[in-house]
């Protein structure tokens, strides 16, 4: 995969420094992807920007501060001895504490972080917030384990990861494998190590400092930055088709948003194929997807047989007329294929609601096509909004109203909108790809240079 990045590369000094990233992260493709995606629009435009740093403050950037592997050492319920590794990857801490989500999942390596640790620091950058960017995990499955295994393996994984995080180093948050039970066994072990009740985890649960919202604010952020493009071109949802994927809490949010706002949701999926219903979904609709996918884990298929409607069995949902399209479900996921079939089946606009749900020959053939195509970046920047909305309220002492959080999600979803379309100009277009990369890259930079070669 790196040398047909590099291939795709036409500006000669961009291609020298992937050729130098490929050299120093051998065995990385997501890694070198992210890097490749920023860079492309970054090195040429460092040409212009004479206090950004240059070319070497960007290869900076692109070196992690400081990586954390750890084994986790856990008892089944069999009493037999397991071991996973952990990781944490301290990508940036320019502009504040390092910030981002734990996943636990058996796909999860070294790379996977790395490229999701630098995402993170543009998203987290675009939200004006002061977040620094890291991320973590391990590969564990929570899938088919006992509470009392789940419980074991966070105490095991927080206890080593406990050195190294607090609430003005480090504040991990939830990802995949990693909801409000996962969070709350952590944050306990954590509590208990240090004898402290703060804000070094987020994604609590309510009782204990969490923030009202939080589940939602991915797939809510994601429609409300969507609502922002089509408002640019005198348009609205309502009325409007759309293909979800995925099945878990971004799609299944982003859908009830959609819903919420007019449009018709016709898709959902998960790794065994995806449903099409062409009544579109409803609140009842949607319920048992959140019973079926998120309290019981059963698979979507379970929809169609319920509803009577389509299941296409190993496929994905972007060969469907429809008018957008939310990717909610993992990295890579719209290839070069699918982006041709969206196109041709008159989609005009997508909206990654996953982290880097499309490859780079998708991206390109969307901003080719004249596509609206909101980034990941910028476009599902609304969790780690609300998780630093809720670093305010535990730092604070105070507690938010589920409409003010709303309002306050709504708000730096526009912000965001505005610096990616400042940044993005273009004659009779925006490349919001370019305007969130440009946008983000600058705040952090600066802060960069004013500290030092740090």
């Amino acid at each position: 995969m790196e040398n047909d990045i590099i291939k795709q590369t036409n500006n000669s000094k961009t291609k020298e420094f992937l050729e130098k990233i490929v050299r120093k992260n051998p065995h990385e493709p997501e890694f070198v992807q992210a890097i490749a995606e920023v860079g492309n629009t970054i090195i040429p435009y460092l040409d212009e920007a004479a206090d950004l740093g240059g070319l070497e403050l960007f290869e900076r950037l692109c070196e992690p501060e400081r990586i954390l592997i750890f084994r986790v050492p856990w008892l089944d319920d069999e009493a037999n001895f397991r071991i996973s590794r952990g990781y944490r990857v301290q990508m940036n801490s320019a502009i504040g504490p390092y910030k981002g989500g734990t996943r636990f999942h058996p796909s999860v390596n070294l790379s996977i972080l790395k490229f999701l640790a630098f995402e993170q620091v543009f998203k987290n950058s675009l939200t004006g917030l002061p977040l620094g960017a890291g991320k973590g995990g391990a590969d564990f499955d929570p899938k088919g384990k006992s509470d009392h295994e789940i419980m074991k393996f966070c105490q095991s994984y927080i206890t080593e990861l406990s050195r190294h995080v607090g609430e003005d180093k480090d504040i991990p948050a939830g990802d995949v494998g990693v909801g409000s039970r996962e969070i709350g066994y952590m944050f306990g072990q954590y509590k208990r190590l240090n004898n402290s009740f703060d804000g070094t985890l987020t994604g609590k649960a309510l009782e204990y400092g969490g923030i009202k919202l939080r589940p939602e604010a991915t797939g809510y952020g994601n429609v409300y930055f969507a609502r922002e493009m089509l408002k640019e071109q005198g348009e609205d949802l309502e009325g409007k088709t759309c293909l979800v994927s995925g099945s878990g809490n971004v799609a299944i949010y982003t859908t009830k948003k959609l819903m919420a706002l007019g449009a018709r949701v016709l898709t959902l999926s998960d790794s065994g194929g995806y449903i099409y219903d062409s009544n579109g979904m409803d609140d009842e609709k949607l319920a048992y997807v959140k019973k079926i996918k998120i309290e019981e884990n059963r698979r979507i298929e379970a929809y169609a047989k319920e509803f009577d409607c389509e299941y296409h069995d190993g496929e994905k949902p972007w060969k469907q007329p429809a008018d957008l399209a939310f990717p909610s479900a993992t990295q890579n996921e719209i290839d070069e294929e699918d982006a041709k079939n969206l196109v041709n089946n008159g989609c005009y606009l997508v909206s990654e609601g996953a982290n880097m749900p499309s490859t780079g020959e998708a991206i390109k053939i969307f901003r080719n096509a004249g596509i609206l195509f909101g980034p990941a970046k910028a476009a599902n920047a609304g969790g780690v909004a609300v998780s630093g909305l809720e670093m305010t309220q535990n730092a604070v002492g105070i507690f938010w109203e589920k409409e003010r959080v709303n309002d306050e999600l709504e708000k730096i979803m526009k912000q965001i909108h505005e610096k990616c379309k400042s940044r993005g100009k273009e004659a009779g277009r925006i490349d919001y790809v370019k305007g969130a990369n440009i946008a983000g890259y600058e705040r952090v930079a600066r802060a960069m240079v004013a500290q030092g070669l740090v």
